[in-house]
């Protein structure tokens, strides 16, 4: 049953990464973001197979909720018009196709070395949440202010960007 489920979430999940970005339904940059909501929650449930527990309701209330809602925040402002936005292009599919793949190889050596770490302890990896939340809080605190200090410039420079000028 858990592999049925399973392959049911990863084919639901390569599609729907697939409809973010070639979405033949619509051309609303709104409907790739909830196409992007439904990705993130197949991956939520994932992690709910694999008895990550935490990384699940981590993937739903901060991905699928938090930073979709500045997504689409970003989105409405931006209040794109159907003559503004790119047209598809044949060139770019195979540029896409490259790119994907060289990311692919670029994680082809990490992966390779966890899973021999792996076989040569015997163990499986497996984490608590204490040991991490001691991890953000101390280690990778620094690192975490500093992409939230991105973000709200960011947002602040959209609404900047995005105002209209009354006259």
């Amino acid at each position: 049953m858990s592999d049925l489920l399973f392959y049911l979430l990863a084919g639901l999940a390569v599609v729907s990464g697939f409809l973010v970005v070639l979405n033949p339904l619509s051309r609303s940059p709104v409907t790739s973001a909830m196409f992007l909501v439904a990705t993130m929650v197949c991956l939520a449930g994932l992690f709910l197979l694999l008895h990550a527990y935490f990384l699940a309701a981590v993937q739903i209330l901060i991905y699928a909720g938090a930073v979709m809602v500045l997504f689409l925040f970003v989105i409405m402002m931006l209040d794109l018009k159907e003559e503004q936005r790119q047209r598809f292009s044949r060139w770019r599919v195979p540029l896409a196709v490259g790119a994907a793949l060289f990311f692919l190889a670029g994680l082809a050596g990490p992966l390779g070395r966890a899973k021999a770490l792996s076989a040569a302890t015997g163990t499986a990896v497996e984490g608590h949440t204490a040991p991490l939340g001691q991890l953000l809080l101390s280690t990778y605190v620094l690192p975490f202010e500093v992409v939230s200090a991105i973000l709200l410039v960011a947002m602040v420079g959209v609404v900047l960007l995005s105002k209209k000028e009354s006259k």
